[in-house]
């Protein structure tokens, strides 16, 4: 009987251990990608245009012999470009989708800090109804009085753009 108690209580504090989040500014505003999936943060630099893309795909990357496909987010969540700044980064992620496991980066205006989220912070996306997609948010983190919007960075782009993605990938 003890044993059962105990093997509850740990499964308890597993559940509600802190989770680190990556905060960055795009568009003015605050968002937070989960640190695990996070490979690293370089600087805004040379990215080679691929033709026939959507236009929030920037391009690619050579990053230490590897290509690397680059998504504009603000491209993509507002239809406007980063406008690029000594501050502009590039936020190297490993996307996994079913079978699917790529590299993208994405280009943010400013990347800020890493904060530790307790998990009872935060609360699920908002229900906007049904022609609103908010798929993309992971949830909303109350972090010194502000609302914090966690992206899914998976939901992000759908399978399709994920495939897309991972065959230019590929492709260079």
């Amino acid at each position: 009987m003890q044993q059962a108690e105990n093997s509850i209580n740990v499964n308890e504090i597993q559940s509600e251990e802190i989770e680190q989040y990556l905060t960055f500014l795009l568009g003015g505003k605050t968002y937070g990608l989960a640190i695990l999936n996070i490979k690293e943060i370089i600087e805004y630099g040379e990215i080679t245009e691929v033709p026939m893309t959507p236009e929030f795909i920037s391009g690619v990357i050579n990053l230490r012999g590897s290509v690397v496909p680059v998504i504009d987010l603000s491209q993509r969540f507002s239809g406007q470009s980063v406008e690029q700044t000594k501050r502009t980064s590039i936020i190297i992620l490993e996307v996994r989708n079913d079978d699917l496991k790529i590299e993208i980066g994405v280009t943010v205006d400013m990347v800020n800090e890493v904060l530790d989220i307790h998990p009872g912070e935060i609360e699920q996306a908002p229900s906007l109804g049904d022609q609103i997609q908010t798929n993309f948010i992971s949830g909303m983190a109350k972090v010194n009085d502000t609302l914090l919007i966690l992206l899914d960075i998976e939901n992000i782009l759908s399978i399709d753009e994920l495939s897309m993605v991972g065959s230019i990938q590929s492709a260079t």
